[in-house]
């Protein structure tokens, strides 16, 4: 299991690093087209949109991995540490079951418009690529969650 983690982990940072590198790149190439040569152009905003639509939800696995998405602790803080240990397992075992709800809701969606065959405007390319992202990401997002709940987590039992 750890070797898979270790995978996964690779795997989404590099496609992270490439898809903001390409952005960048994309957006780059834009305003110097359009500055320089006074020339723009058509697909690039769009794939630069799309491109950013899959950072973000990848991001957000990559967000729980070092901790950092938003968490309110103030109440939190006042619990004993017993309660909080149930709460926090409570929160894990919800967000998991969102994140497969999400998967599977996502893979309806982009399923749904590949067969449908909904084209972008600029660039004539499936729809469903950049719906994908949804179900890709919160894949990575449950087994970031499975990860935590069944290595981590459960091993730090409140004694």
């Amino acid at each position: 299991m750890k070797r898979l983690k270790t995978f996964l982990d690779d795997l989404e940072e590099n496609l992270l690093c490439g898809i903001l590198a390409l952005m960048v790149i994309i957006i780059f190439l834009q305003v110097i087209m359009r500055y320089v040569f006074a020339n723009s152009l058509t697909w690039s905003e769009e794939l630069a949109r799309y491109l950013f639509i899959w950072l973000t939800w990848l991001g957000t696995g990559y967000a729980f991995k070092s901790n950092r998405h938003l968490r309110i602790e103030f109440l939190v803080d006042k619990l004993s540490v017993r309660v909080r240990y149930y709460l926090e397992f409570l929160i894990l075992v919800l967000w998991l079951g969102f994140s497969v709800f999400l998967v599977y809701q996502g893979w309806i969606v982009t399923n749904l418009n590949w067969t449908r065959g909904q084209l972008s405007a600029a660039m004539q390319i499936p729809m469903a690529l950049a719906y994908a992202a949804v179900p890709v990401g919160c894949l990575f997002m449950a087994l970031r969650l499975a990860f935590r709940l069944f290595s981590g987590f459960l091993e730090k039992r409140y004694e």
